[in-house]
């Protein structure tokens, strides 16, 4: 079972999931990216949950780059939680999350779809290799990748595949 912190692990999963891996993480970026929401009041609203829970969520992801918070007011005081290029960059990531649990976890259909707005086509997540195209998940294959410590690799266990690294 992984801890609070995933530092033991080589995996840019584990190290990602250090940033927005708490459950209310991804749905503060989900309304920021889908639904523009930048105010406070407005995440609170939309997600429900208890103000102390928001400010820290919020605060993490200032901390990790994702978000910035923007005074846009001086009296009241008040200010907007706006995405960086970084949480811009989670994007699909939500979009093959939300693919995922409308396949496995809506049994009356999408809630959400998700358009391009210039022509209103609709966005699928696909894998692909930049030489064949689409691909299926079972078709990839894990190697180490110019980040994998070389300690790591010395220290694994031999009967480990790729899949394991």
């Amino acid at each position: 079972m992984l801890g609070n912190t995933y530092d033991t692990q080589v995996c840019s999963i584990a190290r990602a999931l250090e940033a927005v891996g708490e459950r209310w993480s991804l749905l503060i970026v989900r309304d920021a990216l889908f639904a523009q929401v930048t105010r406070f009041s407005d995440f609170q609203h939309n997600l429900g949950l208890a103000t102390n829970v928001l400010k820290t969520r919020l605060d993490s992801l200032i901390a990790a780059g994702i978000m910035e918070r923007r005074r846009y007011s001086e009296r009241p005081e008040h200010y907007e939680y706006l995405l960086t290029e970084k949480g811009r960059d989670l994007a699909p990531a939500l979009i093959a999350l939300t693919a995922w649990g409308d396949r496995w976890s809506s049994p009356n259909g999408p809630p959400i779809l998700y358009r391009h707005a210039e022509c209103g086509g609709p966005i699928q997540p696909e894998l692909a290799c930049s030489n064949c195209g689409a691909i299926e998940g079972s078709e990839v294959t894990v190697h180490p990748g110019p980040g994998m410590p070389a300690d790591y690799l010395a220290n694994r266990r031999p009967r480990a595949t790729a899949a394991h690294l």
